[in-house]
């Protein structure tokens, strides 16, 4: 019989795949996205030290009013937020991390939000 890998399991197998090559440092931290089946989430990290600088998702506050559930335009939302925050902390170079996702739709939309909003990646 065959048993079939489940998407998830496919997607953390691409995501450490990429991380393998991928690390975000004081310079230029990483951009990592995630896709749960009613929000998006996007944190800015600096692997050197773990921590968090930036994050931003469908449930904050600022955008919780404004958005409902998870689609291309919540993810654009989230892109905005994420880029204006890193930009007042200073960090304007990251490294994109889509998380094992696919760039397309949300992922995507995500990214074009952040680039047009001032981040560089």
């Amino acid at each position: 019989m065959i048993i079939k890998e489940s998407r998830n399991e496919a997607r953390k197998k691409r995501h450490r795949r990429i991380r393998k090559r991928l690390f975000g440092t004081a310079e230029r931290p990483r951009l990592s996205v995630f896709r749960s089946l009613k929000h998006i989430y996007a944190q800015i990290i600096n692997d050197e030290i773990g921590h968090t600088l930036v994050a931003a998702s469908t449930l904050d506050p600022e955008l919780k009013d404004k958005v409902t559930g998870c689609n291309v335009e919540a993810a654009r939302m989230v892109g905005e937020l994420i880029a204006k925050r890193a930009l007042e902390k200073g960090i304007t170079k990251v490294a994109f991390d889509r998380g094992g996702y696919l760039y397309h739709g949300k992922v995507k939309a995500l990214a074009d939000a952040a680039r047009e909003a001032g981040l560089e990646f």
